[in-house]
């Protein structure tokens, strides 16, 4: 099934209208459970796993310029759009609001975070942008894990590194981050 995906992807970015009706039942559950799994770990979120789906299975079709290299490909550019739809609804809630006094940024393992969950996403997406200048696999082992729901194996994967140096990343990276989110968060992030 991955090599179908794989194929898919390459058949559909060469201009095979077919194998997109063929690839969209083989990726569509993927990026539900994906969406589940990052959805599950914040309560407090107001979109609904099935519309994040959709709003990123439509940005990923509307994709013209992309060159599918394979299927892990494939679902590192789906957690790309997953972040930047779940941080541009935090900024639209944000700016609806216009609160949150709570400078708490906190990391679980489980890459949850706590306290006001859209002044939070909002900072750490800026911090995250801030990591990415610095050191762009570390921030793409943030985006993969807290915004598309991989887990290390996966994250490995798509970034063909190890397991132990997506876990030396992600530790290195949660207390960088979270550093950074509480500083722009004082500063009105």
């Amino acid at each position: 099934m991955l090599s179908d995906v794989t194929g898919l992807l390459k058949a559909w970015a060469s201009g095979d209208s077919g194998a997109l009706e063929r690839l969209t039942p083989l990726v569509y559950e993927e990026l539900r459970r994906i969406a589940r799994r990052y959805m599950r770990r914040r309560p407090a979120q107001t979109l609904q796993t099935t519309a994040l789906v959709h709003e990123a299975y439509i940005r990923l079709m509307a994709a013209e310029d992309l060159s599918w290299q394979d299927r892990a490909h494939f679902f590192a550019v789906a957690a790309q759009m997953m972040r930047r739809i779940l941080v541009d609804a935090a900024r639209s809630r944000a700016a609806a609001k216009r609160g949150g006094d709570t400078l708490r940024v906190t990391f679980s393992e489980d890459i949850g975070f706590s306290a006001d969950q859209d002044m939070n996403m909002l900072a750490i997406d800026d911090a995250l942008t801030g990591l990415a200048k610095l050191d762009p696999r570390k921030a793409r082992v943030v985006e993969l894990r807290f915004f598309g729901g991989l887990t290390v194996d996966e994250t490995a994967e798509v970034l063909k590194i190890s397991r132990d140096s997506v876990m030396r990343d992600w530790r290195m990276a949660k207390p960088w981050l979270a550093r950074e989110a509480v500083r722009g968060k004082r500063h009105g992030t």
